[in-house]
């Protein structure tokens, strides 16, 4: 072989040995990119939303809580931990509206006798009703505020000398605003405590708020309470019943609050009802009406019940009787 070719070829492998080992040392030398870690923030801590808490949310314990906050950002109207006690401001009112993690003002609160409270527990355009209730049709007490009922209507329809009991659920989904003067279901303690109260404060669109006036009018009314989880089941039902009109385009949040306030929203239609003849076969299922006696030019005796719906004329000779079709 050429000992020129021979050198060339040996100092080709010789500047591709140096190449690699320049590499392989230029690699290794660089660290690998890390995370800065977060800058820690010196300052007080203060109350922040753990959550958004829209205009009339009655607070709870868990939402909010203490987070560190600049110094140079401290505001005379946050709470500052050390300063204020958190335990005070559950069964409080949102006024104005909260961000997740932005922090509670003194103003943004409204407590239970301070003016203006149950006006600041309200959503927009509802209006708050208060009914009387008793131990037992207040659900032995165990109704609080935050809570959503039924409101059922019994009552006792007169008859030609017979009476039809009947039971309606009137009206459904209602939020409790308060029961007597109570806005919250804890003592002093913080814990839960079971009282019976003699009135219950609801809300209520304004349509509703005239049903209930005239419902206790009627009869007795009743609270039925309602599980949590019916709030889905009350979607669904809207749902179904074509009441829910979703938003235009494809805004994820703006669906998410239009869906979270049509299952939360009052409701008077879909009601259902109960007569004395689906407890008791002794019981009517229709109320019984007068019966009027008339007596025709020829001599003949017509006995009418003044029915209101189909009938059946049953003639016995001259006598000629009205029944009701369906009539118990």
């Amino acid at each position: 072989m050429d000992v020129k070719k021979i050198a060339l070829l040996v100092g080709a492998l010789l500047i591709a040995a140096v190449t690699a080992i320049m590499a392989k040392n230029m690699f290794s030398g660089s660290s690998a990119p890390t995370a800065e870690a977060a800058a820690v923030v010196d300052g007080p801590q203060v109350l922040v939303a753990t959550r958004a808490l829209p205009v009339g949310t009655i607070i709870e314990p868990d939402a909010f809580r203490f987070q560190p906050w600049p110094k140079e950002l401290i505001q005379s109207a946050y709470y500052i931990k050390g300063e204020a006690d958190p335990a005070a401001m559950t069964g409080t009112v949102v006024r104005y509206a909260i961000t997740a993690g932005q922090p509670i003002t003194q103003g943004a609160l409204v407590k239970p006798g301070d003016r203006g409270f149950l006006a600041a527990a309200l959503g927009p355009g509802m209006r708050a009703v208060t009914v009387s209730v008793s131990t037992q049709s207040g659900v032995a007490g165990f109704v609080f505020p935050g809570d959503r009922i039924d409101l059922l209507l019994s009552q006792q329809i007169e008859g030609e000398g017979q009476s039809l009991k009947a039971s309606e659920t009137i009206l459904r989904n209602l939020r409790v605003l308060a029961t007597d003067q109570r806005t919250d279901s804890t003592n002093e303690e913080g814990k839960t405590e079971v009282k019976t109260f003699s009135s219950i404060t609801l809300e209520a669109t304004p349509k509703i708020a005239e049903k209930i006036a005239v419902a206790q009018t009627m009869g007795s009314l009743s609270l039925s309470l309602r599980s949590i989880a019916d709030n889905t089941a009350e979607l669904e039902r809207a749902i179904a019943a074509g009441e829910v009109t979703l938003p235009e385009g494809k805004d994820p949040k703006a669906e998410k609050q239009m869906l979270a306030s049509i299952a939360t929203r009052p409701s008077d239609s879909g009601t259902t009802f109960v007569t004395g003849a689906d407890v008791s076969r002794f019981s009517r299922r229709s109320v019984p009406v007068a019966v009027k006696v008339t007596a025709t030019a020829d001599g003949a005796t017509v006995v009418m019940s003044q029915p209101t719906g189909p009938i059946v004329r049953v003639a016995r000779g001259n006598n000629v009787t009205v029944v009701p079709v369906g009539g118990k």
